[in-house]
């Protein structure tokens, strides 16, 4: 007799474990005193601990119901302006952002385990950027938004083949194409959390809380 699918699962799911290897230190004590220049120093160190796709994160928005909505995508930037990520304007999260312009983002570094937490209120940048931000990535990411609809209903994948077909030519004539909808945005934060993982469960968490100006640091259980 096959066995029940879902006790394969559980088995499956109580068989992983975390955190198998050295994990590094982390002194909250040596923390700088913004959230970016701790960002920028566990970014490099998750690049050179071999973390895959460190530069892609979760976004969490929510919709006009108030209901909370989740994916994944990339990071294009981190300075003294904050998060920057790009999407249409057309799309849900745009939309979602244009109606509710506050977000949290969430990074998750395995190889380290670390995590890291952002909530802040989000900006859309001018055309001028977002073109710019457009145009400075490869000619597959110009073919997907030239193919834009996104988020809207597909009829068939052969649909998608075909606009993708149409759209890969223009990007490879036409590397400067430009599309309206495609939008820059960029998460101010008003809270930054950085969690460094323990074998033992001593997990630290320090957290960034801007609070008239100037950012407070503090320290939370685990």
């Amino acid at each position: 007799m096959d066995n029940d699918p879902q006790e394969t699962f559980r088995t499956l799911l109580h068989a992983q474990r975390v955190w198998d290897t050295a994990l590094p230190a982390f002194d909250p004590a040596e923390a700088p005193g913004a959230p970016t220049a701790l960002f920028h120093r566990w970014f490099a160190e998750a690049v050179q601990a071999g973390q895959p796709e460190p530069h892609t994160m979760a976004l969490a928005t929510v919709d006009e119901r108030g209901r909370p909505d989740l994916r994944t995508l990339m990071l294009h930037d981190a300075d003294e302006r904050g998060w920057h990520f790009a999407s249409h304007a057309t799309s849900a999260k745009g939309r979602q952002l244009a109606a509710h312009p506050e977000a949290a983002l969430g990074f998750y570094w395995a190889a380290q385990g670390r995590q890291i937490r952002i909530r802040g209120r989000v900006t859309a940048a001018g055309s001028t950027e977002s073109q710019a931000d457009l145009h400075a990535r490869s000619t597959g990411a110009l073919a997907a938004a030239l193919t834009g609809r996104q988020s809207e209903a597909l009829a068939s994948l052969a649909e998608l083949a075909s606009a993708s077909e149409a759209a890969w030519e223009r990007a490879q004539a036409e590397p400067d194409a430009p599309v309206p909808t495609w939008t820059r945005y960029v998460l101010q934060p008003y809270e930054a959390e950085f969690f460094q993982g323990d074998a033992r469960r001593q997990h630290v968490r320090l957290r960034y809380r801007l609070d008239t100006g100037s950012w407070v640091r503090e320290l939370l259980w685990p």
